[in-house]
This record gives structure tokens, sequence and C-alpha cells, in this order.
């Protein structure tokens, strides 16, 4: 199966900028959306960003304006750009990508999650 390899988080103070990144990894046909999420302990996953194979992007009203997922379809790639970040942003964030084929199964579509990567903004 595709595996998800995430890269990006760490400790910034609030105002600063990082850079998520998500590549996932195996003998892929398509992807039909790449996602980030975030989730807190004690709350549920929340989705932050969303952009499906012909560039349409979603966000979550709380990082409009901020965050800026992109792709890249032929290198399976997913990246978010946030900026002006706020304490509140701080989560572990997952890579999300949905609806996958690959060479393996081509009858078959499914989902796979990354293991996270920290983001702390400290106040």
């Amino acid at each position: 199966q595709v595996q998800l390899v995430e890269s990006g988080g760490g400790l910034v103070q609030a105002g600063g900028s990082l850079r998520l990144a998500c590549e996932a990894i195996g003998r892929i046909l398509m992807i039909d959306t790449m996602s980030w999420y975030r989730q807190v302990p004690g709350k549920q996953r929340e989705l932050v960003a969303s952009m499906d194979k012909g560039g349409a992007a979603t966000y979550a009203d709380s990082v409009k304006g901020r965050f800026t997922i992109s792709r890249d379809n032929d290198k399976n790639t997913a990246d978010l750009q946030m900026i002006r970040l706020k304490p509140e942003d701080s989560a572990m964030y997952y890579c999300f990508a949905g609806a996958i084929i690959d060479y393996n199964n081509f009858d078959r579509k499914y989902n796979k999650w990354g293991q996270g990567t920290q983001v702390t903004v400290s106040s």
C-alpha cells in the first residue's frame, strides 16, 4: 500500500510561519484528494485544508487567509504553507490521501493517513 511521509513541523513563535510537506510513496496511479487535518488531545480531528486532483481547495474558516495548500499530482505531494500562526494552531497535523488507486489494485480505492507532525506555536 501507499505510505504517506510528513515533514516540516516544529516550534515557532506566534506570528511566524511553517511549511508542512507530505509525500505519498508507492506505485500510485491516482489520488483523488489530499488533505491536512489537525488534532489536539481530547478533541476530534478537524479538517484544515483539502485539495482535489483538479486543484480545487477548501479551508477551515479558522485558517482562511493564513494557510495555503498546494499539490503536485506528478510527484504525489501536498504542502501546507502556514503564516501568521497563532497559539491555537498548535496541534498534531496529519496528511490524508483519499481515494487512492495504485498499480497493485486497479479495482479498489482506499484512504491513507500519515503518522502526523507536531506544530507548536508559542505565545
